[in-house]
């Protein structure tokens, strides 16, 4: 199987922890080189020395907010301009729990352009050494309530939904530029994130955390959390040359939780 990245250059969104992190150093593992993208440049940092390098690579950052598109564009042109990026995991943060139709209007123009408006910013950016190499990957890091929304996560739910359908229609328009677009659903996986779903489900219900978690499990067949690194595995495979014919796929990590097919 051919899993070998070397000669590749790979942006990775939200690489300052979890399952952003753990992405970049399995695919500086298979050989490519790593840019990885967050706001806190110091955490960056600290990720960029921890990289393997095999070739003796140059690994590197860009400290950006996802949510100033400008900012964005500018940082991304500027590292295109420099060497070409085959590889692109758009990754970021979820927005804050609750119903759907108490969230103010704001809450989801502010998640849309987190998700949605920075990954066709990059993309957009990004693109034209994909096509010039006639290569690429785009893989987004979503979440499994595109196919069935989460309770108490409606922002999240409807902004995730517009992130794979967007993805669907691209990995349609490039696949024959060589470029496959797919989305990783990641489970219950040991993130920020999921700190921050069991502290609002237990405010939420009165239940303590350790409660909340076992009822979470208990809906999960592999009976576990998952680690960042699952994920991850995923992320890199579907980077690789093996996954070519792979494209406009949304696949879950997530233990076996869901229950569609």
């Amino acid at each position: 199987m051919q899993l070998d990245l070397t000669g590749t250059h790979a942006l990775v969104c939200g690489a300052s922890e979890g399952i952003g992190r753990a992405t970049a150093l399995a695919l500086a593992g298979l050989g490519a080189t790593v840019t990885v993208l967050a706001r806190r440049e110091d955490a960056l940092r600290e990720v960029v020395a921890t990289l393997p390098r095999p070739h003796d690579q140059a690994h590197g950052l860009l400290a950006v907010d996802l949510a100033d598109a400008d900012a964005l564009r500018a940082a991304t042109d500027a590292l295109a301009a420099r060497t070409p990026v085959h590889i692109l995991v758009n990754n970021t943060g979820g927005p804050p729990g609750g119903p759907a139709h108490a969230a103010p209007v704001e809450a989801y123009v502010d998640a849309f352009q987190k998700h949605l408006v920075a990954n066709q910013t990059l993309v957009q950016a990004l693109l034209p050494g994909m096509r010039a190499a006639r290569r690429g990957r785009i893989v987004n890091v979503i979440s499994t309530s595109v196919y069935e929304p989460i309770p108490n996560l409606g922002v999240s739910n409807t902004i995730r939904g517009a992130v794979a359908s967007w993805a669907k229609t691209l990995s349609r328009e490039l696949g024959g530029d060589g470029i496959t677009v797919n989305n990783v659903l990641p489970g219950y996986t040991r993130t920020r994130r999921l700190e921050q779903i069991l502290a609002d489900r237990s405010a939420a219900t009165g239940k303590s955390r350790e409660e909340v978690a076992q009822a979470m499990l208990a809906t999960v067949p592999a009976g576990r959390f998952a680690d960042a690194e699952e994920p991850a595995n995923l992320i890199a495979f579907l980077c690789s040359p093996a996954a070519a014919y792979i494209n406009g796929q949304s696949i879950a990590v997530d233990g076996g939780r869901m229950q569609s097919i």
